[in-house]
Order: C-alpha cells, then structure tokens, then sequence
C-alpha cells in the first residue's frame, strides 16, 4: 500500500479520536472502497488502548451479511496483531426451541445485525436491555462501563435501535459513504473521493456512451480481460444492473442473455427469489453445486471463474468484489440514478497492498473502472480533459525528468546482516503477536529492504521484527539525506527517464473558476472554465495565464511562455494546390502555451520526498518558458484548502513546506529544473525558489522580472 494511502487513512482515525474526545455524536463520511472498516477497527484499538472501560455496540446491516463480514475482518486484526485489544463478538439469536437468549459481558466489541433488533424479534425481548443493563452498570457501580455505538452505514435507518440512545449510548459515531443529512448526519471528519483516488484506494471513473448497448460493454471487458489477468492476476468481472419485475425479465431475454450466449464467458444471475416469481438464480459456472447462499463468497474471489455478474436489484451496501471493474446500467427514460453506493462497488482497487510493485500500465489498469449508467450529479462530479489535437505535439515538446529515493540497500556500505549483528538483544517482546505488529509498522521502504532479506527464513525474520523500529530509523536517516538518496528516475536499462503531461486525465469541480484557452488542456464540452483545488490554486493559475502571454522586453516578439503549434495532421502536408500554394503541416494549426495543472490521473510527473515515510510530491502546475526553462510550482496557502474536512494544523503543514524545500532544492540540483514554493496568505505571496540546488525567496514582483530575464538556465 502506498505511504499516501497509509497516511490518509490514519490522519483520518487521529482526527475521529480528537473529535470524539469534545462530542457525543459524530460523523465520518469515506468513499466506498477506502478502508472504513480498517478505520473503524482502529479507531476503537486506540480507544480501548486508553480505557478498557469502554464497550462498542457496531450496528452493521443484515443484508449481504454485512455484519458477518465485519466479525470476521475485527478477529482478523484481533489475532493478526494489527488491533490486538479489540475483543470482538457477534451477536446472533440463533438458539433452539424455548431458550432464553442471553448475551455475554465478556467482550469489548459487539457487532449487531440491525434487523435482529426489531418488533417481535428475540432482542427485543428483554435480551438488549439486559445486556445494556448489565454492561452500563445497573446491576453494579463496580463493572461499569460506557456504551459507544456506532452505527454502519448510517444512512440507513436504525430506528428501534435509536430509542435506546437517550439511557444506554454515552456517544455516538456514524459511518458512511452517503451519511443522511436530512437526520443531522453531517461530516465532523472526511475523506473525500478525490484523497481516495489520489492515494490509490479507490479507482477513477471512465464513462461510457450513452449509446453503448450490453454488447459494447461485453466488448469492452473482453477487450480488458486479458491483460488483467496477465498484468494483475486477477480475473475481472462486469456486473450488469437490470430492472425489477417483468421489465427486468425482458431485458434479460432481449438484450443480455442473447449477447452472452454469443460469447466464451461464465456468468451468474442472483436475484431475490422470495420476490421474483418464477426467476431463479442461476449461472454457467461450476459453483452451481454450491448452495446459492455461497455464490457471492464465490463470485468476490480473484480467481473465481464468473466473468459477468446480472443482479434484478440495486447494487449497493454490503458486497465486497474488488474485482469488478466493470458496471453496466441497462437503461431507459425510467433508470434509476446511481450514487456513490452503487458505483463503489467497481471503485474498490484489487491491488491495493502490493500497488506501489506493480508496473506503471498495471497500476493504471488497477486505478480504471468503467460505468454505463445514469450517475448521480454527487459522482458525476469529476470531469474529463485531454492534451490539444495531436497531443505529440505537446509532449514532445515539454518533457520532465522525475527523482526517486534509493533504497537503503544502495547506500554504500550498508550491509543488512551487519547491522542487525550489531545490535544488542531484545528481550522486551512477549509473543510473535508484539512483534508481528512491529513489522506491519515499517513504511514500504523498510518493509521492502527487509522482505528481501528474510525470503523464507523464520530466524531472519525473528531477528528484523526485533529490531524493526530501528531499521526504519536507519532507512529514514538514508531517505531523509537527499544528497545521498536522490537520484533521477531511470528505465530499466538504467537511461534517466523523460515524461510528459498524460494524454487525458480528469479533475473535480471545486468552484474557484479560471477561464483558460491556450494552455495544453482541453475539456471534453469544449468550454474554457477549469477549476482549482483551492483560492491559492485559482490565483496562482491567474498569475500564470497573465505572464506567459506577456512579452519579455516590450516589443511583442518574444512572450514569456514556450508556444507550440498544435493541429490535425495535413494528410496533403508539403504538396502543392492548384494555386501553386504548399499545403500546410496543419489543419487549424493553433498556438498553446506550453504550461498545464498536474492534473494527477494518469500523471508521472513527480518527485520523492521523506518525511515519516518515502511520499510522492505532485508539483501543482508545470511550464516551460521561450528560454525553454522549465518551472515547477507546489502551491500552498496558510488557510486549508476546500477540498478537505480535516482542520488545518499549521506546524504540520510548516514541517511538510520546510521538507519539500530540501527535497526541491536537491531535485534542481539533479535536474535543472526551477522549483518553487508560492505560499498565498489572501494579501500577498511568499515565494520560495529552488534551483541549482539554492533556496531563494522572492516576491511576486522579483519572480514576474525573474520570469521575463534571459538568465542562463540552472545547471546540474
């Protein structure tokens, strides 16, 4: 899993904690896919850490056996070592003939299936309460504890569970990826789709036409499935969405059965079969011999033999199938609209432990989900751009070198066995649980360093999780030491590796609007207003589009900005018309700036920097001038951005600016490149300049006269 990744989804659970110390009710909103059980558990670890008198009641939802799926991830993490003071139990009525149910007081964690706790039901029978009565300490002051309940998916309703609120519950977390807001839901802490995307957790939309049939669909996958078998190994799924009812019945005999029977490809139909009147599940594959409760479990498998799966319902909560990458509405006037619920059930990354291994067209393969649908305007609010007409023309022309961190096993000298000889024996760890939470601890690079070193040796690895903390000491010190670290990224013959704007990407609609039209983007609708991640974005990106187009010594012949002619390709290029006139290289050639944001789906252009962990650094916005200069800009500002819940924290952000400086200031030594760091206070900027590895601070009239200066390029 990427450092970023990691990072996110911590920031998250550090947040939730401080949050819970001030509130007795809060909300965490995270997209399908990004991990909110594995946030949930730690959120509760760290609690229990501090106090073992409290208790948490998980509401999760019956349906899918969603609560099922969560017993079995928290005993995962409790016997793991990952969240060792988590005590999990399951509570279930299912009890023969006339037994009193009965729910014990032994655990700290209770996950509880909503629908068990309804009218008529056994729980609500006397057992709840009195599991409630004796927890909270009715019975006795001296085992009392607190009651924390959080509710799963907290956009369902959890109405007789709520009556219990006001005597049982000191406090109250809700999660979801689409919490209620009409019932005061509103997000304390978030993680917005687009943190999710960035740091690889969940994958990023591509559209389809909204002509495309099933059988353009079908196509598409087929066209897919091979290299992500070969290049992911995993066999991917598309799942079609059909309507209920005979409608549904229709659809399937018209349009889907009729393509697939055309095709080499396993499928499956799960439908409701209380509901549905005289339709079956069924399915081509194998797993037919299994009861048809288990062919979810099935189906979700990387290697499971379904390539097609066709549900007569919703898509949405409690289904887990990382494998899909593929969702096909069958549509009409009368479709529903999909949300975030639906469509994330696609957007899971089927890679995500081992991603930052994978190679750069598996990643992007891993990063892609395909949707045929009518999506919700909440979704539907990423948008796509792409480089001018013949985008050779662009990347040809403005092309990046990019630096990377090398492992600690290319410092010179560093020999792994000789350090561990070197350090004195531990004795501190109990069981192989301490120590297996040691090494789960280790940042990628270390991890890396030491999977290499122990390959299947129980004594090494002994040996590595003893002194874990040490050897990530080690690699931190190396990471953090630019000068010996850096290096530029290289192919695998060991050729530094030049890069470019990608062809297409896409960005989120976050307001903060500039009209642009000679750069190197375009959107899809043709139409000139992009958006910014934030004010300081917005006015940096105005900075820009003013000076490039501005001349350098007054004379208008020669702007600040590199201009390249970008076009269709004249097929008659070079000949002569009948007017004797020689037919141009383009048709409607146009003049762009070379200079673009970084948008970052698809984007290789970035640089590696250390700061509790080995990250990546996507500069903001990229330009090359008519001194053919190449100018990076990172752009911060001393209020938080809007595309982020979590408060601004001002001595993290200060210690993240002061290590991009290092690392800036050596990648310009290495490349060449001119490096800032604009930091926008609403008044004024505060530039800082890094190159030929040299800090320089600027103001924004120094950087508008450095900018028109034909001084000669920075060196490295």
């Amino acid at each position: 899993m990427l450092q970023e990744a990691k990072d996110l989804q911590l920031n998250a659970v550090s947040e939730l904690v401080e949050q819970l110390r001030d509130k007795d009710e809060i909300t965490f909103k995270a997209p399908t896919g990004s991990g909110k059980t594995y946030m949930m558990a730690d959120l509760m670890n760290r609690v229990l850490e501090q106090n073992d008198d409290i208790v948490f009641l998980v509401s999760s939802l019956s349906k899918g056996d969603l609560a099922g799926q969560n017993y079995s991830k928290l005993c995962e993490y409790q016997q793991t070592g990952a969240f060792p003071h988590l005590n999990p139990y399951l509570i279930s009525t299912e009890l023969s003939g006339e037994e009193r149910l009965y729910i014990p007081t032994d655990y700290n964690v209770y996950i509880l299936p909503r629908d068990l706790y309804r009218k008529g039901g056994r729980l609500m029978q006397g057992a709840m309460d009195a599991f409630l009565q004796e927890i909270t300490g009715c019975y006795s002051w001296d085992d009392r504890k607190e009651v924390l309940l959080i509710k799963d998916e907290c956009h369902i309703a959890t109405n007789n569970l709520d009556t219990l609120s006001d005597t049982y519950f000191a406090k109250v977390l809700n999660f979801s990826a689409t919490p209620n807001l009409r019932r005061g839901q509103h997000p304390d802490v978030e993680i917005k789709s687009t943190d999710a995307e960035n740091a690889k957790l969940i994958k990023h939309i591509v559209e389809g036409e909204e002509t495309d049939t099933v059988g353009d669909a079908i196509n598409k996958f087929e066209e897919i499935k091979q290299n992500y078998l070969d290049l992911l190994n995993i066999n991917p799924c598309l799942i079609i969405q059909i309507s209920n009812g005979e409608q549904g019945v229709d659809e399937l005999n018209n349009l889907v059965f009729p393509e697939l029977k055309r095709r080499n490809l396993n499928w499956m139909l799960i439908v409701d079969e209380k509901k549905e009147n005289g339709i079956k599940s069924e399915t081509t594959d194998k797993c037919r011999v299994l009861p048809v409760s288990k062919w979810k479990d099935y189906a979700k498998e990387n290697t499971s033999g379904i390539d097609v799966i066709i549900f007569k319902m919703v898509i949405s909560e409690g289904w887990d199938i990382p494998r899909a990458c593929m969702l096909y509405q069958v549509r009409d006037v009368h479709s529903p609209t999909l949300g975030e619920q639906v469509i994330g059930r696609v957007r899971r990354n089927p890679r995500l432990l081992d991603y930052e291994r994978l190679s750069p067209q598996a990643q992007e393969l891993a990063m892609t989900s395909w949707i045929w649908a009518n999506i919700d305007d909440n979704v539907r609010k990423t948008l796509g751009v792409r480089l001018w007409d013949e985008p050779e023309d662009i990347t040809n022309a403005i092309r990046i070198h990019t630096t990377r961190l090398k492992p600690l096993t290319k410092k010179t000298g560093f020999d792994l066995e000789e350090f561990l000889s070197s350090q004195p024996n531990v004795s501190g760890y109990s069981n192989i649980f301490d120590l297996y939470k040691a090494t789960q601890k280790l940042d990628n690079a270390a991890r890396d360093l030491c999977y290499e070193y122990i390959g299947n040796n129980i004594e090494k690895w002994w040996r590595v999780a003893e002194h874990a903390e040490k050897i990530e000491a080690e690699s931190n010190r190396y990471s953090c030491d630019y000068a010996e670290s850096m290096e530029l990224t290289t192919d695998d013959a060991g050729t530094p590796r030049e890069v470019s704007f990608p062809v297409t990407s896409s960005y989120v609609d976050n307001g903060n609007y500039v009209s642009i039209s000679d750069w190197v983007w375009r959107k899809k609708d043709n139409k000139d207003k992009f958006s910014f991640d934030s004010e300081a974005e917005r006015e940096w990106a105005n900075i820009i589009k003013d000076l490039v187009s501005s001349d350098v010594d007054g004379t208008d012949d020669r702007r600040v900005g590199k201009r390249v002619i970008t076009g269709k390709q004249n097929p008659k290029r070079g000949q002569v018309n009948i007017y004797g006139e020689t037919e141009p290289e383009k048709i409607n050639p146009a003049k762009k700036y070379l200079w673009g944001k970084n948008f970052l789906l698809n984007s290789e252009i970035k640089f590696e920097y250390c700061l509790g962990g080995v990250h990546s650094s996507y500069p903001d916005f990229i330009m090359k001038d008519s001194f053919d200069r190449i100018h990076l800009f990172e752009v911060k500002s001393v209020r938080p951005s809007n595309t982020t819940m979590v408060p601004f924290d001002p001595i993290a952000y200060d210690v993240k600016i002061e290590e991009l400086k290092r690392s800036y200031k050596q990648a310009s030594y290495l490349t060449g490149y001119f490096f800032y760091i604009p930091v926008y206070n609403g008044d004024e900027w505060h530039i800082t300049q890094l190159a030929n590895g040299n800090e320089r601070n600027m103001t924004l009239q120094q950087f508008q006269r450095f900018m028109k200066s034909p001084i000669i390029k920075s060196g490295g």
